[in-house]
């Protein structure tokens, strides 16, 4: 197993894991806050996954999934296109609901797909390249894809708790 199999195996343990997390969970499941300012599960697997969409397609160049298929539109949310997440008010994190934890694993899949075929187009030695020198030690592109990757799985992994405290709520 090359570098790239890793990569894709990781980014694909992530999915399965958000996608265990959402799966039978209702609107207001999704929505649910052990307190005022805690991250509910819809807002966990979408920032995760505008963060990957947002560092993937800025890597390959390319516009991200949330605009180009049309994502931001269904989601139809009270935030700019361009946010993914960071530095949300509590107030911005209420407003990502979600009726349907399938427009989540959607979204997800779909940024999923997109990563994959991304990584597909590298080599091993594609990873060693600085793609930004503002930092000491420069970032290459092998350390933005697993800081991503580390993202998703620590959010996915907080989703998947609170599910469960949700689903003990029952």
């Amino acid at each position: 197993m090359d570098a790239i199999d890793v990569l894709v195996d990781a980014f694909a343990r992530a999915q399965g894991d958000l996608t265990r997390a959402v799966d039978g969970l209702s609107p207001d499941e999704l929505a649910w806050r052990p307190d005022g300012e805690a991250n509910p599960i819809a807002w966990l697997v979408w920032h995760l996954t505008r963060v990957q969409d947002d560092h993937v397609a800025d890597l390959a160049g390319t516009e991200q999934v949330w605009t180009a298929d049309g994502w931001a539109r269904r989601f139809d949310l009270p935030l700019d296109d361009a946010s993914i997440g960071y530095g949300h008010t509590s107030e911005q994190v209420a407003a990502v609901r979600v009726d349907d934890p399938s427009l989540l694993t959607g979204y997800h899949d779909a940024v999923h797909e997109r990563t994959v075929a991304y990584l597909r187009t590298l080599e091993g030695e594609d990873l060693d390249e600085v793609i930004d020198d503002r930092w000491d030690p420069p970032v290459t592109r092998g350390v933005r894809l697993v800081s991503v990757v580390d993202d998703d799985i620590q959010h996915a992994g907080q989703a998947a708790y609170l599910a469960g405290l949700v689903r003990r709520r029952r």
